[in-house]
């Protein structure tokens, strides 16, 4: 019985992690379930990211409910950066 449960929690955890990261098989980014009215400014958050000294190239929503920037770190490196709309945090980053 202890093993079925452990194994069921198991089983439970993945899926969790699944769907709130994307599938592997997508490549999708998710980031946020919550509707649109809860999601920050896109200007106001734009112009806070280029406050904190990065530089926007190209600023998008993806599929996943992201905000994602293409551009450069204050470090002048290169960045693809997910955030989550509502927060603001980072959900994923690339820097070259």
């Amino acid at each position: 019985m202890r093993k079925q449960l452990l194994k069921l929690s198991a089983i439970a955890a993945t899926g969790l992690f699944v769907s709130a990261c994307g599938s592997p098989e997508s490549g999708m980014t998710q980031c946020t379930m919550e509707p649109k009215e809860n999601w920050l400014d896109q200007e106001q958050f734009q112009s806070s990211l280029k406050e904190q000294g990065y530089e926007i190239n190209e600023f998008k929503v993806t599929d996943g409910n992201c905000y994602e920037i293409y551009g450069f770190n204050q470090n002048k490196q290169k960045v693809e950066i997910y955030f989550n709309p509502v927060d603001g945090s980072i959900v994923k980053q690339e820097t070259e």
